[in-house]
């Protein structure tokens, strides 16, 4: 068979690397902490929260050329600081305004066309701020390794032709379906490797999986933001993780691990070429 790094022109063995900035458009310091990683860092690619209070101007400030995809969301995860959906979608709001906080809350009370509509509304609105999207993402694995909205997230990428992110650290009988088979089988592209454990600030995290690269490509995700007291109000300890991934992202000690690994960095344009030949 025809592997990934094949089809995107590279020998089967290569060591292939998207270094991806997650939550652009969730504040203003991540923003300009995203951009920073992307423009004077090792960051390849961006996926935008559509929904998110800062979007608009995330969009105002994409230039020609940057890879930037669609984080869809269905959360808004801090206490005080709240996102709701853009479309009517009663069963995708919580009792406290915006979206859901936790993942269960959402689960419980989301309706399956609901969240078609509105997650096929964000990539709407992100084409028509002009962004050429490539690719999708859901914001804390919302419909990623749920069966019953799984065939929305495949949906949505066979109906706009875009690459998705796929966990490779769990199993099909962990999830409890096929979920990388299904997605195959339709066509849609998907890195090789990815550890959706994250963890803000770890750098142990990011130079670990450089270390351990296996030929292909593997998609190796952070969340850059800048260190301002509006961040550091609504995040509370994240901040500190989100300043340190910024950090971590323009080091020349990150550099210097992905040139020792032999890795060549790319994004999801490539992906996204892969999948519409």
């Amino acid at each position: 068979m025809t592997t990934l790094a094949e089809r995107l022109g590279h020998a089967p063995d290569v060591k292939l690397v998207i270094l991806s900035c997650d939550d652009l458009g969730a504040s203003h310091a991540s923003n300009v902490g995203v951009f920073q990683a992307m423009r004077e860092g090792a960051a390849t690619c961006a996926s935008i929260m559509v929904p998110a209070p800062w979007a608009c101007h995330a969009a105002n400030n994409v230039a020609p050329g940057d890879d930037i995809g669609v984080h869809l969301t269905l959360n808004a995860e801090h206490s005080c600081y709240r996102w709701g959906p853009i479309t009517s979608s009663p069963s995708l709001l919580s009792g406290e305004g915006g979206f859901p906080r936790s993942l269960e809350d959402l689960w419980e009370h989301a309706d399956h066309t609901e969240v078609l509509r509105e997650l096929r509304a964000q990539i709407e609105r992100a084409l028509a701020w002009g962004i050429d999207v490539t690719h999708l993402a859901p914001h804390l694995s919302a419909i990623t390794l749920r069966p019953e909205f799984f065939d929305v997230y495949l949906e949505l990428a066979f109906e706009y032709r875009l690459p998705i992110r796929l966990p490779s650290t769990v199993t099909a009988e962990h999830a409890g379906f096929p979920f990388r088979q299904l997605a195959a089988d339709e066509g849609v592209v998907f890195p090789d490797h990815f550890d959706h454990d994250w963890r803000a600030g770890s750098s142990d995290r990011v130079f670990d999986a450089i270390a351990a690269l296996q030929p292909g490509v593997t998609e190796i995700h952070i969340q850059p933001a800048i260190d301002t007291p509006e961040v550091r109000a609504f995040a509370g300890d994240a901040a500190d993780g989100w300043v340190a991934d910024l950090k971590l992202a323009t080091s020349d000690a990150l550099r210097a691990a992905l040139d020792a690994s032999g890795a060549v960095t790319i994004g999801f344009k490539e992906l996204r070429a892969a999948q519409r030949a």
